[in-house]
């Protein structure tokens, strides 16, 4: 037996670093660093990139269901897989931030249902994306240089940008619903939005103030998220998609908004400026959804 031991312990190794792998693919067989990530044909034909697929829910299995809205802070340590890395320049590029991957496919046209609201009324463009995420500041030579000759030099122009460093938390809208035909409850994300402090007020203001940047329907962005991985840092060789990574909500967060009689308000509209209160609130919520599930089987 202790010699069986051994042998299991090693083929269970081969076996995890025989998987295809993320960046590190080819990377003992490389002859030259240009070859590390390059996939051959056999790997190429067994990596399937495609999410996995929703199955249909008929409107009568739902039993009952609520939609609620939560706040992810990227300051907290089990959240940093989407936060990180903020600087991609030497990663290369295959590790990229949730936000940077949501913001180069949304650039690139393959993210296209992207909002102003979590109700989805209101759908904006890339250039009303930009006019948040870019502010040019003008000193006062700059405006008094316009006045008396038509140009500014660019030394009196500072241009700001949002980047994935800027990103503070993300919102995320989704729906538990308790499904009769399989007897258990489900939840459902349905959207996903990042904050960042507005560029207008923090330059112009000096005021901090944490704005929704956009506000993107999920199952349009699954394909974008499938194909970028989160870091592992256990075992790099064993990544997993932002796509199952969400879905499986691997990340801690708060309910600020439950769906209600009072026009949806949030939390702190009714409990104010008391965090320990609202946080306990938030709990009394998902204890409520949590319960129901319980409450089926005990009566």
């Amino acid at each position: 037996m202790n010699a069986i031991k051994p042998f299991v312990m090693v083929t269970a190794l081969v076996l995890g670093f025989s998987s295809t792998l993320w960046s590190q693919a080819n990377l003992l067989n490389a002859r030259v660093p240009q070859e590390v990530g390059q996939l051959n044909e056999a790997q190429l034909a067994a990596n399937d990139e495609a999410p996995l697929a929703y199955g249909y829910i008929d409107d009568r299995d739902v039993l009952w269901s609520k939609t609620v809205w939560e706040l992810i802070d990227l300051k907290e340590r089990i959240n940093f897989p989407y936060y990180y890395p903020t600087d991609t320049l030497n990663l290369g590029s295959d590790r990229r931030s949730l936000f940077d991957v949501l913001l180069r496919d949304i650039k690139k046209g393959k993210i296209k249902e992207i909002y102003s609201d979590g109700y989805f009324l209101n759908k904006i463009t890339q250039d009303d994306i930009l006019d948040k995420l870019v502010l040019i500041d003008t000193s006062d030579a700059g405006y008094t240089q316009m006045n008396e000759n038509g140009f500014v030099d660019p030394q009196f122009i500072t241009p700001y940008s949002i980047t994935s460093n800027e990103i503070e938390q993300y919102r995320i809208k989704g729906t538990w619903y308790f499904n009769k035909r399989l007897g258990e409850m489900r939840y459902r994300l349905l959207a996903i939005c990042p904050l960042a402090f507005d560029l207008r007020s923090k330059i112009k203001l000096n005021q901090e103030e944490l704005v929704e940047l956009f506000w993107v329907w999920f199952p349009d962005a699954r394909q974008s998220l499938n194909k970028n991985k989160v870091f592992n840092s256990r075992n790099s060789s064993q990544p997993i998609t932002y796509d199952a990574m969400l879905n499986a909500r691997r990340f801690n967060s708060i309910i600020y908004k439950e769906e209600n009689i009072y026009e949806d308000r949030q939390v702190k509209d009714y409990i104010f400026e008391d965090a320990l209160r609202q946080l306990l609130e938030s709990e009394r919520i998902k204890a409520t959804i949590r319960d129901f599930e319980q409450d089926m089987w005990n009566n």
